[in-house]
């Protein structure tokens, strides 16, 4: 698996994926009618962010992950990231390697810590995974999800000092 900057040429096989997980309503915030422009352009972020996507020995896009500043002015220096596997992909580490990739790079750009915002405390798989690579819920948001199946549950803060 090779992890490298996206590119506009990226984004058709980006947005089925992005789609189909966006409109579950599961685990992003998003809307979910999110329409494919919006959807690039909050996606395929500038400098200072960074997209970047993951691509196997034949170039298949296998996921993708945005890091960015998570605020601005003097709380510039906390990063924040998200991350999207292709549904028919997981559970081939793609999702782990994304996140620690996105640590290291944030790390060497100078950020003092790492930051998710929203972590929906059903999406267990994300949960599980970002607590192995160091990251400890700080707070729950109670009920600040509207889950389509399970109604509202929390929304975990998570941090990593880098």
């Amino acid at each position: 698996m090779l992890i490298r900057e996206a590119t506009d040429k990226d984004w058709p096989a980006i947005w089925p994926f992005f789609h189909t997980i966006v409109a579950a309503g599961e685990t992003f915030t998003f809307p979910l009618d999110l329409g494919e422009d919006d959807a690039q352009g909050w996606w395929l972020i500038p400098e200072p962010g960074r997209t970047v996507v993951a691509v196997d020995e034949a170039g298949t896009v296998l996921g993708t992950a945005k890091t960015n500043r998570n605020h601005m002015g003097n709380g510039s220096h906390i990063a924040s990231a998200s991350y999207m596997v292709a549904p028919e992909h997981s559970g081939r580490g793609v999702g782990r390697a994304l996140c620690a990739h996105t640590v290291d790079w944030a790390r060497t750009a100078g950020y003092r810590a790492m930051q998710f915002n929203a972590v929906v405390e059903t999406n267990t798989h994300a949960v599980k995974l970002y607590r192995s690579l160091g990251f400890d819920v700080i707070g729950t948001l109670p009920e600040g999800f509207n889950h389509p199946t399970q109604g509202y549950v929390g929304l975990h803060i998570m941090h990593k000092s880098l």
